[in-house]
């Protein structure tokens, strides 16, 4: 009875550690775990993206600035080299080329703040960039690991599976069995042989009975029929 419990135990056991394995699956947490970093660097890349696009923009942005600097000092020059060779009022010219520099000034300005917000994107695109190839790398690495860990797991599951098996199994109560069963053949053995030599002196005994009763019925006869011959003989003499 407590055999059968521990047995009945063991299966439970068993059965619990089966399902606690199947939640946590190896192989199955690591495909998720890729397809999750495979989601990762999905949106990383797509922030990359933007931010490249953002930094592209302001590189246009920073030359159109540039250049818009440059004409304006350029047409500044040009109003005061008019009002020098007397093609144009020189007060009207300085008036204009102030406001051409005040341009030019406004967009040299908007230039280094692009330029600031440019570098900026690009540090960030840099340290972006570094994270999605490492990112792209741990899933290339884990790839590789799993065609591993599938061949590991696969010997893992056969070994705990006997070693389930060989738990699950009573050596005990069933070493106690086999010596029964022993001891069963033997007593079974001893039991034939005195039956046989019951049976042999039994054999014996009803030889000897019959052999005394058929050797006294023989002498019997010969004693008669030595009787007869002698009268006979006697008989004949007379």
């Amino acid at each position: 009875m407590l055999g059968a419990f521990k047995r009945l135990f063991k299966v439970a056991e068993a059965e619990t550690h089966s399902a606690i394995d199947k939640l946590e699956d190896p192989i199955k947490q690591t495909e998720q775990g890729i397809r999750d970093l495979k989601k990762d660097l999905a949106a990383s890349l797509k922030s990359l993206a933007e931010i490249k696009a953002v930094a592209i923009r302001l590189r246009k942005e920073l030359a159109e600035k540039k250049e818009t600097a440059t004409d304006y000092e350029k047409k500044a020059m040009l109003l005061i080299e008019k009002a020098q060779n007397g093609k144009l009022d020189e007060a009207e010219a300085d008036r204009l080329a102030t406001e051409a520099l005040s341009k030019r000034d406004q967009a040299a300005k908007l230039a280094i703040s692009i330029s600031q917000d440019l570098a900026n994107q690009e540090n960030l695109s840099n340290k972006l960039g570094g994270n999605t190839q490492a990112l792209k790398n741990q899933i290339s690495t884990w790839e590789n690991e799993l065609t591993t860990l599938k061949g590991r797991a696969k010997v893992a599951s056969a070994t705990k599976k006997l070693n389930k098996q060989l738990a699950q199994i009573d050596s005990s109560s069933t070493i106690s069995m086999l010596e029964r069963m022993k001891d069963k053949v033997q007593e079974d053995e001893s039991l034939a042989q005195s039956y046989g030599e019951l049976a042999s002196v039994e054999t014996d005994i009803d030889s000897e009975i019959n052999k005394a009763l058929a050797g006294e019925s023989s002498g019997d006869k010969v004693s008669g029929s030595l009787s007869e011959l002698k009268d006979r003989m006697q008989g004949n003499d007379n």
